[in-house]
């Protein structure tokens, strides 16, 4: 399934740049019975109903046409959420001076939950803490990584 959605997010991107939003993230998903596509979009001051609207008209017959997906699915256009999640190289660069937190699987420094300043991305997440260091984490160790503030 990730594999179509890596597919879906490559052939559907320069389309939602078009409506002047970033293609934030694309999910395929089995939820029971059903199937979904879930389409991510971003930009600073917020998504609203009008650019899930126009990127979901964009998108819908380019889906339809390129046929990359063999199941009746739903399609769902979507904003990425007040606390954003963090799943990209990309997303940490855009986001630079926000507010971020990062959950790790095992403990780091006696820890395993970070919440610091986005500082960029370097063979993983870069966080400023709070107490003035700076951390680096390896995709591998996190669980999950999010925005955690609108600033």
């Amino acid at each position: 399934m990730a594999n179509i959605a890596s597919k879906v997010f490559d052939l559907i991107k320069p389309y939602v740049e078009k409506e002047g939003v970033t293609l934030w993230d694309v999910r395929f998903l089995k939820e029971g019975a059903s199937h979904y596509l879930r389409v991510f979009i971003y930009k600073p001051e917020g998504i609203g109903i009008d650019d899930c609207t126009a990127v979901s008209h964009a998108i819908d017959p380019v889906i339809d046409e390129a046929d990359p997906i063999s199941v009746p699915y739903y399609l769902e256009v979507c904003s990425s959420g007040i606390n954003t999640e963090l799943t990209k190289k990309e997303h940490y660069e855009i986001l630079k001076g926000k507010t971020a937190t990062v959950k790790l699987y095992k403990e780091h420094n006696g820890q395993k939950e970070f919440t610091g300043e986005i500082k960029g991305y370097e063979n993983g997440p870069v966080l400023a803490l709070p107490d003035g260091s700076t951390v680096v984490f390896e995709k591998e160790e996190i669980i999950n990584a999010f925005l955690s503030d609108t600033k």
